[in-house]
């Protein structure tokens, strides 16, 4: 019997996002995230732009997409698709400030299994976390 050895996956390409205004999507990462858009996607029927693509500091080669699609927004609202690595609780204190800045509810830190965790949600309620990881300081 021949030896084959299985594929192996090279990271994450991209986190698409469901959104139910582009625009006001796409502002509020620009500002919360510092996300900056590489890519916009016209709709084959229409030509309006329905998504964009881009980074955001940290994100090293992982992309981030917005698509609009409300009726996807909208059964994301309340989930957590997404979990962005900080560095330590000093990582979490440091976003505080930044949402804080940005008027951003958030909830409080928490202790979770592996790391601090610290939850906020965009415009549609989607529900976004910052976690830590590791519990150092």
């Amino acid at each position: 019997m021949g030896t084959t050895s299985r594929p192996v996956l090279d990271g994450i390409h991209h986190v698409k996002i469901p959104v139910s205004d582009l625009a006001r999507s796409r502002a509020w990462y620009e500002r919360v995230l510092g996300f900056e858009v590489e890519a916009e996607f016209a709709d084959d029927h229409d030509g309006v732009v329905r998504g964009v693509a881009g980074t955001a500091p940290g994100l090293g080669r992982t992309r981030l997409a917005l698509r609009e699609n409300a009726e996807a927004a909208a059964g994301f609202a309340g989930f957590d698709p997404i979990a962005f690595a900080v560095s330590g609780r000093a990582g979490i204190d440091h976003w505080i400030g930044q949402l804080d800045a940005e008027g951003v509810t958030h909830s409080p830190v928490s202790r979770a299994t592996i790391g601090w965790i610290l939850s906020f949600h965009d415009p549609d309620g989607v529900e976004l976390r910052l976690y830590s990881r590791s519990l150092d300081a």
